[in-house]
């Protein structure tokens, strides 16, 4: 038989963050947490448009890779903080996190007529359709 088992009743927490201040005696602050990509995607006749929020990411930091119809978004952070005072360090942190998202369009990219642009923590792909050939009847002499 199964049984739910407690080993610490300060790791439950029924309310808000904002109350678990007053429901334990301590807080322990949690690890970096990597940051998470949110995309909107829109096709339109010609080009796909996404809109992926990267809050908290500086741009050299963000790839985006194109194979053909596969599209995968990458950001990384990395961030020292150090505070001194009197030549002495009081207090040095540091968070790291990785996160990517992949997805697959409808039809292939035009890698060379793509573009991208960063700002305020939201990267905008445009993202042209590769034109298709159309087939070629030949006549047979």
């Amino acid at each position: 038989m199964n049984q739910l088992r407690i080993n610490n009743l300060f790791d439950i927490d029924p309310f808000d963050d904002n109350f678990g201040a007053f429901l334990r005696p301590w807080k322990f602050e949690s690890a970096a947490k990597a940051p998470k990509i949110k995309i909107d995607l829109t096709e339109h006749d010609d080009n796909y448009a996404v809109k992926a929020e990267i809050p908290g990411v500086r741009k050299e930091d963000i790839d985006v890779r194109i194979d053909g119809n596969q599209i995968t978004i990458s950001a990384e952070v990395k961030k020292d903080k150090e505070e001194k005072r009197d030549g002495r360090v009081l207090r040095s942190e540091r968070e790291y996190g990785y996160a990517s998202r992949s997805f697959t369009l409808g039809s292939a990219v035009d890698e060379g007529k793509a573009d991208a642009k960063y700002a305020d923590g939201v990267l905008n792909l445009l993202l042209p359709k590769k034109t298709t050939t159309s087939a070629k009847k030949l006549s047979v002499a």
